[in-house]
């Protein structure tokens, strides 16, 4: 078996895989395209059979909590920006102008696309001899891998569909295959018969093409390592719709089901028409659900007339059950309410944390995956500053922090830090502070107001009557004051 053919079975089996299609389906949930969407309103007909009911009211209503869960859990773990921690401040330097605002929104689409497929990608490649890089979806993807626990990358494959037009001007949908490996990448056109044929007009080679420096002619190069980074939401890469998809779905059939009871407020009263015609039990199901209408015969038939048997919609059944599918999507999800009651009135900081608790076990998970992910990726931006003489870091020590976005009670974190004061470094008690968003740049500004108040006598004699706890309006100093007047 050539290679090309080996590629065409494994994509062909891939496309289909049930692993590809939870990808899939978490995409479209998140976008509202929902099973409830193919909801119909059944009957039993005369032998028995069900069959649709098509003038009967049939909402289809969605109310997406499980896309709300993906927002929440991923603005908590990459909604504020990420930093770098590193003694070597010229790495910090570097490594901030790679990192850019362009990265930071990049690095969040990583977060929100490996909770709804599990996993994604990053992509790197050179644009007009800028480091660009890309986020690719988990349903474009077939890794290759060359250990059980997927870490180290053997080869991949990029499938994705682009629309052009054909010779009679009619757009159509092309199937665009890359496949990345050790020596560059290949480029194909997959048909639907699942064959590949090269791709004319795309460029298959090395990955990066660079001017030589002694004679000025392009030159192929390639990294030592395949330039895709896997950014995984757990070591098990399994989508966060898997957990809670059945809870959605009865979500959206109990809250479809309640405004059908609503609508057809007119067969909340069944009409019995007694002694004009029996039934048989199919047909009377089907008048039943269709018109509201029973007709019934009594034993000796001579009384006729019509009766109304009254049946009430309870709203409150409704509201429990839907109220305990939320709670089960949001514990099964692990995320939290943000209308729990124990955040209530001023919640001190031990509530708090209970709240965030569940979301907390799955932003250390990701984070784990996430730190790993970087230092795979940091591998490349350290070569790129070398080969850029931008710096040689290579063994450099650094360490990705990831701010959480959490709700604090800010008055109990300010005295923390206050009574914290001569037991911890200002530098700790600074990045702990609720109102400091870069803690460089405010140590600076405290060790810029530390040197003016030492050239000024004044200044200095009312920061060092502050520090003693005194008043700087009265004139009077801190300390005991044991001394005579």
């Amino acid at each position: 078996m050539t290679d090309k053919r080996f590629l065409e079975l494994e994509i062909t089996a891939w496309l289909r895989s049930p692993e590809r299609k939870r990808q899939l389906a978490g995409e479209m949930y998140y976008d509202n395209q929902q099973d409830i969407l193919a909801k119909q309103r059944m009957a039993i007909d005369d032998n028995g059979d069900p069959i649709e009911v098509r003038h009967l009211p049939n909402n289809r209503l969605i109310s997406n909590q499980y896309a709300k869960m993906v927002d929440q859990k991923t603005n908590y773990s990459f909604g504020r920006p990420f930093s770098f921690d590193t003694e070597d401040k010229g790495y910090a330097e570097a490594l901030s102008q790679v990192f850019g605002s362009r990265f930071r929104r990049v690095m969040r689409n990583l977060g929100e696309g490996a909770w709804i497929g599990g996993k994604s990608w990053l992509y790197l490649y050179y644009d007009a001899g800028e480091l660009v890089f890309k986020r690719l979806p988990a349903d474009e993807v077939l890794p290759f891998w060359a250990d059980a626990d997927h870490t180290i990358l053997d080869a991949a494959v990029h499938v994705y569909a682009v629309e052009e037009y054909d010779e009679s001007e009619i757009p159509k949908a092309v199937i665009k295959v890359e496949v990345l490996h050790g020596g560059g990448v290949d480029c194909f056109i997959r048909h639907d018969d699942g064959t590949l044929e090269p791709d004319s007009s795309a460029r298959s080679g090395d990955y990066i093409t660079a001017p030589d420096p002694k004679t000025g002619e392009q030159r192929g190069y390639n990294w030592k390592r395949i330039p895709l980074i896997c950014f995984k939401s757990s070591h098990h890469e399994i989508p966060l719709l898997s957990k809670v998809k059945c809870l959605q779905d009865a979500y959206n059939q109990i809250l479809s089901a309640f405004a059908d009871r609503m609508e057809e407020d007119i067969h909340n009263t069944v009409i019995v028409i007694k002694n004009y015609d029996g039934e048989d039990l199919g047909r009377l199901r089907r008048n039943l659900a269709t018109y509201g209408i029973i007709k019934v015969r009594s034993y000796e038939g001579s009384e006729g007339g019509a009766s109304t048997l009254e049946i009430e919609v309870n709203a409150e059944n409704f509201k429990v059950i839907l109220a305990l599918l939320k709670d089960a999507i949001i514990e099964n999800a692990r995320g939290y309410d943000a209308k729990d009651e124990r955040m209530g009135g001023n919640p001190n900081q031990m509530n708090i944390q209970s709240m965030y608790s569940d979301i907390d076990l799955d932003a250390n998970g990701i984070e784990i995956e996430f730190q790993a992910a970087m230092e795979e990726l940091l591998w490349f931006v350290n070569q790129h500053l070398a080969n850029t003489g931008k710096g040689n870091f290579e063994g450099e020590e650094v360490k990705v922090i990831f701010d959480r976005d959490v709700l604090i009670n800010e008055t109990e974190a300010i005295n923390n830090c206050k009574n914290s004061v001569g037991i911890l470094s200002n530098e700790t008690i600074v990045k702990n502070h609720p109102w400091i968003s870069d803690p460089e740049q405010e140590l600076e500004r405290i060790k810029k107001e530390q040197k003016e108040a030492t050239e000024d006598p004044y200044q200095a004699a009312f920061m060092a009557n502050r520090k003693k706890g005194g008043d700087p309006q009265d004139g009077v100093t801190g300390g005991d004051g044991d001394g005579d007047e």
